[in-house]
């Protein structure tokens, strides 16, 4: 069973273009959707209106740095200090080209830090190649649900 990406986007503009992207890049997973920094953190840690979802991190949770209730530096400080989530890769998909923005985000051990291109061609090619790597081609520590222990020999 592939894993969903976890989309945290309040633009409905960017949130419609990433949505096309992944779409275009014709990715298996299903893409889960929440507007705000709480209800990421409501969805990773499976509490309030998540409460009974299906076990498990997301793939990869493609995180908006300009957020409501709680911004993008906030959640991921709280990924990156749970154990549980500590190991799941998060890619900052923003609009800011703010120097610190892009060092605190590093600082706090964001996977990537990507900046929305303005041009939707280079935004949908920018974003498949996003969900490809993450979601497919990219190696998971051992422990995570999509890594097989080689058969000793």
């Amino acid at each position: 069973m592939l894993k969903p990406i976890l989309l945290v986007e309040d633009n409905p503009n960017d949130l419609e273009l990433t949505l096309i992207a992944l779409e275009k890049s014709q990715l298996a997973n299903e893409v889960i959707v929440v507007r705000d920094g709480a209800e990421a953190l409501d969805y990773l840690l499976a509490r309030g209106d998540w409460e009974g979802r299906t076990a498990g991190n997301p793939a990869v949770m493609l995180l908006d740095l300009k957020l409501p209730k709680v911004d993008g530096i906030e959640v991921l400080r709280e990924v990156r200090g749970s154990e549980k989530l500590r190991s799941m890769p998060v890619v900052m998909l923003t609009s800011s080209r703010e120097e610190q923005d892009l060092l605190r985000s590093y600082s706090l051990g964001v996977n990537a830090y990507v900046v929305k291109p303005v041009d939707f061609k280079e935004f949908v090619r920018a974003i498949a190649d996003l969900g490809v790597f993450w979601a497919v081609l990219n190696e998971p520590p051992p422990g995570s649900a999509r890594y097989v222990r080689p058969p000793q020999t």
